[in-house]
């Protein structure tokens, strides 16, 4: 049950009016992201991002496993989201809501369906044993667009990762302990983000990256998602007011000047933490040439 209080229409005239003057409450322009950061911890595969006043945490982890029947040379992924009232006062714990299932299918398709990652590369033992990497979202604070800091997450937590090295000898996995071999990155084919807008006004305005209050606000939301190439590999209207097709074309360059600009951010910060490893010691595992 969502127990948020609806905007009063006196906030919802604000707020339009004030998009009407090109004005958005926290001064930005209407194609501006908030103030984005992304940090990792100590172990592999845990990143915190904080967008604006939204934040979460992902962490990515691994475990040896039997593949699919239908897919013997392919490894397993999946993405775990839930929204529990540490986020926000308006989720409740264990009930699933419109907005958490929604997040995790645009996550499920920009990432996992358009192969970010190689499952291929997870096979140890052709129809016998696999990695199943999986990618758990912790929302710790909640102001708006969820969806892309959600995806921020998963992606820099899949570039961060490194699973252990893993050898078949006389058809027996053998799985290295960090302490012994290196361990090994995950093969990323493409880095996908999701953008999201929100219309106004009978889509004559379009913002990014809303605020909760602009979101309740809004009239509908669009999401596209793209990778670096400009390939777009998810396009979506959840909910709300019809939007015109021409949205989604004009929006498609915004969307792809955005994800450069986040990728940049996220390489940084990677490059980051590199550096920070090599101080300790640890240059040689962050390293780790790809085994594939």
């Amino acid at each position: 049950m969502n127990k948020e209080a609806p905007l009063s229409i006196a906030e919802r005239d604000f707020i339009l009016n004030a998009l009407r003057e090109d004005v958005r409450l926290d001064g930005r322009q209407a194609d501006q992201l908030r103030p984005l950061k992304v940090t990792f911890g100590e172990e592999y595969g845990h990143v915190k991002v904080q967008l604006g006043k939204t934040s979460l945490i992902v962490r990515i982890s691994s475990e040896v496993t039997k593949p699919r029947d239908d897919r013997p040379f392919d490894g397993l992924f999946a993405i775990a989201l839930e929204l529990t009232a540490m986020g926000s006062p308006a989720w409740d714990n264990g009930r699933q809501g419109d907005l958490e299932a929604y997040v995790a299918h645009v996550l499920d398709r920009v990432v996992r369906h358009s192969n970010a990652l190689d499952t291929e590369s997870l096979c140890i033992l052709k129809g016998v044993s696999c990695w199943s990497i999986r990618a758990d979202i912790h929302i710790t604070d909640y102001d708006g667009n969820l969806i892309d800091a959600a995806c921020i997450g998963v992606m820099a937590g899949l570039q961060h990762f490194r699973r252990p090295d893993a050898v078949v000898k006389d058809g027996q996995v053998i799985v290295y302990g960090l302490d012994e071999r290196v361990p090994v990155p995950l093969n990323i084919t493409h880095k996908p983000l999701s953008v999201t807008f929100h219309t106004f006004d009978e889509g004559k305005r379009v913002i990014l990256d809303a605020t909760r209050k602009e979101e309740q606000a809004s009239e509908a939301d669009v999401v596209i998602g793209v990778n670096n190439a400009g390939d777009v590999c998810f396009v979506s209207k959840f909910s709300g007011s019809p939007v015109d097709a021409l949205v989604f074309v004009t929006k498609s360059s915004v969307a792809l000047e955005k994800v450069k600009e986040i990728n940049g951010i996220i390489d940084k910060a990677l490059q980051t933490d590199l550096a920070k490893r090599a101080k300790t010691g640890l240059a040689e595992e962050s390293r780790a040439e790809n085994d594939r």
